[in-house]
């Protein structure tokens, strides 16, 4: 059977945020250190300590937005910790994520010369849960203030004479669970005055997120949107992909068709969270002013066998690139609400992008699928009208196809599609409207297994190649999409 689509090239709804493809990187496991960040002394090349082989990888993706430190980590890193001398930085024990005494010579100076290495934006997350108004206060007049001040005068003496160019500021994180334990009314009001403290130097405007519900929590966004809605430029929101249960999380290898199903079906749920937060936050914000920034999210496995279970290492498989592209499916079609959404986490932790492991570097089938969907950032997102296929399970049934279409300015159309199904192929006939393409081409990420995934010792087990099942006729598109696969097509 042939499902039918309609792709409206000449009806744009607006421009998707690139920010839409951003990243997360916490003080967690060796997402930092060993992944990020070696050292200058290290004999892994490095540029100022920050390893080449990986920046050389990420540049790869254009990663536009990149958010640290935390996490959970953030609402107990306390910044001045993180600057001047190494030598003399405070030594702390990581209590969140395995026990482990970091060294504090990852900090903001740092940061900020990784972001400018990647040329992406950067953005921190700030201290609420065990900070003061006056130790957050201070951290943005240290970073973004031009004049005489402690602060400044502290950041010229530490080597860095102009401010940096901070747009984007998180107040607190996941303060109803590790940032606090606290109330949405409690959150509330900490998080108006905390944010009133943290100003607007010279030209530098930030862009302030309040920290939003968990997965479902309704009522937080509620009582946030009516209490501070109007102190906020955006509001979290948080939800990771988890087969089985948070306490019963089951591993990234060695899953069946059920599995792979619950995680498809967990995967399509983030359409609900974000269509269900958004239609609160209307009613608050009708203009839909404040954006929704979906900073953690991603697949969360129990931890590879023999590793640290607090590092939260896992494998990344074939199925965490349907997790990823439906993802971005969903971010992009929302994209009137949804400003920022960012992995977690960049590398070693959780869904990385990038495996290390000492000098050794894989990419994974997750890196592959946001280097074919970069295509799509900053274009006018188009609409397509479709009805799924079913894919069914047992008793359960999912849409089998997530889509979503994009033109850039040069007027090609970029049309991303997953195939769900772990057994069937899916034959798509689409009628393109607004434009005659004369050609199409295409990247395709699939296996015959699974639970495919890259290893250090074949590293490209899992790697998009040429698309060849698509072709143009008489004004339509046909196209036949295997089982378990992320497909990118480009019209011109």
């Amino acid at each position: 059977m042939t499902d039918y689509m309609i792709l409206n090239t000449d009806l744009p709804k607006g421009v998707i945020n690139r920010n839409i493809y951003g990243h997360f990187a916490e003080h967690l496991g060796r997402c930092i250190y060993e992944g990020l960040w070696v050292g200058e002394d290290s004999e892994i090349p490095n540029t100022d300590g920050i390893r080449n082989d990986v920046l050389a990888a990420l540049k790869q993706l254009d990663i536009p937005i990149l958010r640290w430190p935390g996490g959970c980590f953030a609402d107990e890193y306390h910044w001045k910790d993180g600057i001047g001398p190494k030598e003399t930085r405070k030594r702390m024990v990581n209590t969140h994520w395995g026990g482990v005494v970091e060294n504090n010579h990852f900090g903001t100076h740092e940061f900020f010369r990784l972001c400018e290495l990647l040329e992406c934006e950067p953005y921190i997350c700030g201290n609420i849960g065990s900070g003061t108004v006056q130790e957050m206060s201070e951290w943005v007049e240290y970073m973004t203030f031009d004049g005489e001040s402690p602060m400044a005068g502290w950041r010229r003496d530490n080597g860095q004479e102009q401010p940096w160019r901070l747009k984007y500021f998180g107040v607190g994180n996941e303060n109803w669970g590790c940032g606090g334990n606290m109330r949405p009314e409690y959150y509330a009001d900490l998080y108006r005055r905390y944010q009133t403290y943290s100003r607007n130097y010279g030209d530098n405007k930030l862009y302030k997120i309040a920290g939003g519900a968990n997965v479902d929590d309704y009522n937080w966004t509620e009582v946030l949107m009516r209490e501070a809605g109007r102190f906020m430029d955006g509001l979290s929101l948080h939800s990771y992909t988890i087969p089985g249960s948070w306490e019963e999380k089951r591993y990234a290898l060695g899953f069946d068709a059920e599995e792979w199903f619950e995680t498809m079906q967990k995967s399509l749920h983030m359409n609900e969270l974000i269509t269900r937060h958004s239609a609160i936050m209307d009613k608050y914000d009708p203009e839909q002013r404040v954006g929704l920034i979906i900073d953690e999210w991603g697949t969360w496995f129990l931890s590879e066998p023999g590793t640290n279970p607090g590092f939260l290492y896992q494998q990344n498989t074939l199925r965490d690139a349907l997790v990823a592209g439906i993802h971005l499916n969903i971010f992009q079609n929302h994209s009137r609400r949804v400003h920022m959404a960012n992995l977690a986490q960049m590398v070693n932790v959780l869904q990385a992008l990038i495996l290390t492991e000492g000098d050794k570097l894989l990419l994974t089938p997750t890196f592959h699928v946001f280097q074919m969907y970069k295509v799509h950032m900053d274009n006018e997102l188009l609409e397509v009208a479709f009805e799924s296929p079913q894919y069914t399970q047992g008793e359960q049934s999912i849409t089998q196809l997530s889509v979503s279409a994009s033109r850039d300015g040069a007027g090609k159309v970029y049309v991303s599609v997953c195939n769900l199904s772990h057994k069937d192929e899916a034959s798509l006939r689409i009628d393109i409207r607004g434009m005659s393409p004369s050609q199409v081409t295409g990247q395709i990420l699939t296996h015959t297994e699974l639970g495919a995934h890259n290893t250090f010792q074949a590293p490209d087990t899992v790697a998009p190649s040429a698309y060849h099942g698509a072709e143009l006729k008489d004004g339509m598109l046909e196209c036949c999409l295997p089982p378990a696969s992320v497909v990118v097509l480009t019209l011109e």
